[in-house]
């Protein structure tokens, strides 16, 4: 480890979950050597999901000295050069700068759902699914709902791609993370020229100074440079001033495409599951769909192939609300349980349940959910006098609701579309507990998941590995054959395939789950 760090011979991948940033470095073989945590968590101030500026740059720096330390405390040595490195972030979401740099409204996080109205006037103009969290749907609601700050745009972007920004001076994106933007022409591995010309001519009567293209990053692709560490960026990272700068950056990407990397899965008809905060598939399809589906995005993998996904605004939540509260009971009783065991005994127990959850329904719905129509959300548990009200059922009726809106927006790709899935990979905090988010999620799908050694790791891992490739890769070696060759090559994982008995019982829970959406719909308009 200290000649790979002493060399150089390192990656660094950094990325902001919704309540973690997280950084991973790699030595040469791509293996973790050292790792730094911070835990955040996002706010609603005036109605809007965010974080503020300090939280992102406090977030950051307190991230790097923890993985500073990491390496420090493991081989005696400061950490003074790195190989490569690469920010992913959040997908979605609106950040918008003038012509000083200055942001010019709090940052819209992906969880707001507030641009409804965007959103039914893009889709059909563009004849393409365009999603509440998008950059460009937040753009063209501040513009219906006239905001003053529109017109002083000179720069809009994501939250990996202001920090990249500011690290190294260049307005750039992967073209993963620039789908979540705006839509994306795979052919040309760029933002949608015909799409930016209608934009442009919806919009032309407001006299805006700018033109869309002109405020927008630019887009590259994976493998390809995205500049250098600053000076400048090099102390906003470590302020200590030990870090040196000139490093080699990738482009920035979004979890969706670290998440793609790290279960190698950016192959057509590969596929993986992200459940965390927020809870997502992704599908590298063969074809185009038959017609546009709201439930369904099309955005790219980091090297610019179409891909079907299905976002889903909410997860583990409502499941770590929870288990916080049979926590706080165990500890009221003179128990002291580990946090992972909690985790582990509870979600165990759920496999012990009735298929269909014995009559219980629950919404996790934190925040608004588009795929079910709602902007707001509740979170709430049903249960009809006669159900089978059981610690096991209950646990499994929440795991099954924190996969359950996912379920229902992929029902529609594999079964209406008949998208084929030849492997389905799980990462994230939910297949943190072996077998149970496994199994319940394949019996979701109707199709074997497959959890790697490496899913732990996560998307600061995959950022890592992007920003490796960037800095190894041969004359004409795809992002495809590096993964399979230089980094899953032996790679061990287990792989769970569904149970009839699972796949009928999530497909009763989902019709029971689709037939109370109106008791959500009553308590987010009452309570």
């Amino acid at each position: 480890m200290k000649q790979a760090v002493t060399g150089g011979r390192t990656a660094l991948g950094i990325e902001f979950g919704s309540t973690r940033i997280k950084a991973v470095l790699v030595d040469e073989t791509h293996q973790p050597i050292a790792m730094g945590t911070h835990d955040w968590e996002n706010r609603l101030e005036n109605n809007i999901w965010t974080y503020s500026l300090e939280d992102i740059w406090n977030g950051l720096q307190d991230c790097y000295r923890s993985l500073a330390g990491d390496v420090r405390e493991k081989c005696g040595q400061e950490l003074t050069t790195i190989g490569s490195i690469g920010f992913s972030g959040m997908m979605h979401g609106y950040m918008a700068f003038d012509r000083n740099g200055e942001l010019l409204v709090p940052f819209r996080t992906w969880r707001n759902t507030m641009t409804g109205e965007a959103c039914r006037e893009l889709t059909p103009l563009f004849q393409f699914n365009i999603p509440q969290r998008w950059s460009i749907a937040h753009l063209y609601q501040a513009i219906l709902s006239g905001e003053e700050h529109v017109e002083d745009i000179a720069f809009l972007t994501t939250l990996a791609g202001y920090i990249h920004w500011k690290l190294s001076g260049e307005k750039v994106l992967g073209i993963g993370e620039a789908s979540g933007m705006f839509p994306i022409d795979s052919d040309a591995k760029d933002f949608h020229a015909g799409m930016i010309e209608q934009f442009d001519k919806l919009t032309a009567s407001r006299g805006y100074a700018w033109k869309l293209g002109q405020i927008l990053p630019r887009v590259l692709c994976a493998g390809e440079g995205a500049g250098i560490l600053t000076e400048e960026g090099a102390k906003l990272l470590d302020p200590t001033g030990t870090l040196q700068a000139g490093i080699p950056m990738c482009p920035p990407e979004g979890d969706a495409g670290t998440g793609m990397v790290a279960t190698n899965s950016v192959k057509v008809r590969t596929g993986n599951i992200s459940a965390g905060t927020s809870i997502f598939s992704m599908v590298v399809t063969e074809h185009a769909l038959s017609k546009v589906h709201e439930e369904i995005d099309m955005v790219t993998t980091p090297d610019g192939y179409p891909v079907a996904m299905v976002h889903c605004n909410n997860c583990t939540s409502d499941l770590n609300a929870w288990v916080n509260l049979f926590g706080e009971f165990a500890h009221r009783a003179g128990m002291e349980i580990d946090r992972n065991d909690l985790y582990g005994i509870l979600y165990r127990e759920a496999l012990e349940g009735d298929p269909d959850c014995g009559g219980l329904v629950a919404f996790n719905y934190f925040s608004g959910e588009p795929v079910t129509g709602l902007n707001e959300g509740r979170p709430l548990f049903v249960r009809v006098p006669d159900a089978k009200f059981s610690l096991s059922n209950f646990m499994r009726c929440h795991l099954y609701s924190a996969m359950a809106t996912l379920k229902i927006g992929n029902d529609i790709l594999l079964k209406e579309e008949q998208v084929q899935v030849d492997s389905l990979m799980g990462h994230g905090g939910l297949f943190k507990t072996p077998v149970v988010g496994q199994r319940l999620m394949a019996a979701a799908f109707n199709s074997p998941v497959t959890v790697m050694d490496t899913a732990s790791e996560g998307g600061a891992w995959g950022m890592a590995v992007l920003a490796a490739y960037m800095a190894e890769k041969e004359e004409g070696e795809t992002l495809p054959d590096y993964l399979n060759n230089r980094i899953f090559a032996g790679q061990t994982g287990t792989t769970i395939a569904p149970l009839p008995e699972d796949v009928a019982g999530f497909d009763a829970f989902v019709e029971r789950y689709k037939a109370a959406l109106p008791v959500e719909e009553a308590a987010c308009r009452e309570i």
